[in-house]
Order: structure tokens, then sequence, then C-alpha cells
């Protein structure tokens, strides 16, 4: 499938969700729409990747999302709010290739919920029955013997 040059193929990772591949336009008011305010980028692997975040998350209370952890396993920030996984071009953000976009989609993969400790952050896997779909459940009406 060939894209389009102005538009990516990224990974859209919201808090509560599996990640997902999207595609959207190339420009700025795309990335900002997808994180839902000012952009900042992160790159935090040693991969041709970044991750792009709304830069005032923290500030204006965005849930916290996922974990970002060193070599050891050790978490040393939190991304807030959704937030993308996208290649790196020459001298722009690019489409993420197969490889990656399946590295990254399951290094992300599980929703992560996190807990306050007194001043500890407590990261824990959220149970894959209590994940939020994407798709919008459909309603199911009661039986009727609780309609009173």
């Amino acid at each position: 499938m060939r894209m389009a040059e102005n538009t990516l193929s990224v990974l859209e990772i919201a808090p509560g969700q599996y990640p997902k591949q999207i595609v959207i336009d190339n420009d700025l008011k795309a990335l900002q729409q997808a994180v839902d305010g000012p952009i900042a980028a992160s790159y935090p692997f040693e991969d041709p990747v970044a991750i792009v975040y709304n830069d005032e998350g923290k500030l204006t209370g965005l849930p916290l999302n996922r974990a970002l952890r060193d070599e050891h396993g050790q978490m040393y920030d939190a991304v807030a709010g959704t937030f993308l996984v996208v290649g790196l071009g020459e001298e722009d953000f690019a489409s993420l290739t197969p490889e990656l976009a399946q590295k990254y989609e399951k290094h992300f993969h599980q929703p992560e919920a996190f807990i306050k400790l007194g001043k500890r952050l407590l990261v824990v896997p959220v149970p894959d029955e209590a994940v939020q779909s994407a798709e919008p459940k459909a309603h199911i009406k009661p039986s009727a013997e609780h309609d009173r």
C-alpha cells in the first residue's frame, strides 16, 4: 500500500486503550489535533522513532497514559494523554515502517494504570477485561423483568 506523501502512518496510543495504527496528515495541525493540544517530541529509543505528545498534558491534568522506562525497566517519566509514535525521516517525521509499527505496538500494547502512594507512583498493567475498546459498545437493553 503506497501512502500519499502528505500523510503519515503512525501508532496512536490513548489512555486505557491498546495502540492502533492510524493515518494522519503530515502537518502541525493534524499532529496537534491527534494529541489535543500543542505538541512536543521525545526521542527515548535508539530506533528512528519519536513520541509526539501534548506538551501541556501534565499541566492541564490529562490522564497518565504509559510509563517510559530506562534500560533496567525503571520508570523515569510518564506520558500524559494520547500520544503518537512516529517514524523519523532525514528532516521531519515519517511513517513508521511495518517492523517498527509492530515493535512499538508490542512495546506499548498493555494499557497502564497509575496509583499514587505517598510520594511514589505505582504503575500496574490494566487487565485485558478492563481495557476500553476504541469502538463504541452497543447498548444492551435489560430484560423486561428489570423494567419496573
